[in-house]
């Protein structure tokens, strides 16, 4: 499995999970409840894609384009915070279905992980 197999596949089962759990949260908390729970499984995404982007550009580039990975790093989560405290404030998301939402991505990550292990276990 490569790096970019991963991140497809990783891409889908939060998908997946956002989209059910954006469900139970419509149904739960209505409009709010599913924006935030769409809200933050997207946001969860853009972040997770925009690391993976960056890993394989320095993989790529080698050391040189490594020294701003904290300054971009830091960047990106304010980013992700920003949005939130919109949401939040603006009164269309409700924070409990944001932090559902955004959860899906870790949960994700470790399934898919899980799985890769397994496979390599058995080959």
């Amino acid at each position: 499995m490569t790096a970019s197999d991963l991140t497809i596949g990783v891409t889908q089962q939060t998908a997946l999970v956002v989209l059910v759990a954006a469900v139970g949260g419509g149904w739960l908390g209505a409009a709010p409840g599913a924006l935030g729970v769409v809200a933050g499984g997207a946001l969860g995404l853009m972040s997770f894609r925009l690391l993976a982007a960056r890993l394989r550009a320095v993989a790529a580039a080698g050391p040189a384009l490594a020294a701003p990975w904290s300054l971009l790093a830091g960047l990106r989560f304010a980013a992700v915070a920003g949005v939130a405290a919109i949401l939040f404030v603006s009164g269309w998301a409700h924070p409990v279905a944001w932090v559902v939402g955004y959860s899906a991505l870790p949960l994700a990550v470790v399934l898919q992980g899980l799985r890769l292990a397994r496979e390599e276990r058995d080959a």
